[in-house]
């Protein structure tokens, strides 16, 4: 029996890795975060709270949110959703849920260095969406006009 070395047991966790393999765990993953309410939950948590301005010159830092500040942000989201999505990112180390024993009790969420890290991967995917929605309208209309 042949042992691995480090660099090894690297390089084959890599290729076991592979999305496009129908059993690979990161396909879960992919699932999870390719979700609308987790992209626009770390994009406030981000600092992108610009209030939709596309293209807006520069993001507020990263901060801790409150759940109610999070949901007033997030037009839309049921409170259902909200928490699950919150506990999902808590559960795979995106954020951090910190309570601090006050009257009422306060309860904060923070992006952790990991969720840091696929902020700026949704940061880009939002403005994306927001600068080309237009152009994405005109071309369902495009469409719907060529096949009715």
């Amino acid at each position: 029996m042949t042992t691995m070395k480090a660099a090894q047991k690297r390089a084959q966790a890599k290729v076991e890795y592979n999305a496009f393999l129908a059993g690979c765990p990161s396909r879960q993953l992919l699932d999870r975060i390719s979700n609308k309410w987790v992209v626009l939950i770390l994009c406030a948590l981000g600092g992108d709270n610009s209030a939709g301005q596309p293209g807006a010159a520069h993001a507020d830092a990263p901060r801790p949110m409150r759940y109610s500040e999070i949901s007033r942000l997030l037009a839309g989201v049921s409170q259902k959703m909200l928490t699950q999505t919150l506990r999902s990112l808590e559960h795979d180390g995106l954020l951090t849920r910190t309570v601090t024993p006050t009257v009422p009790v306060t309860v904060s969420y923070e992006l952790t260095d990991l969720g840091l890290s696929l902020h700026h991967m949704t940061r880009g995917l939002r403005n994306w969406a927001q600068t080309h929605m237009a152009e994405v309208l005109e071309n369902r209309e495009n469409y719907d006009s060529r096949t009715s």
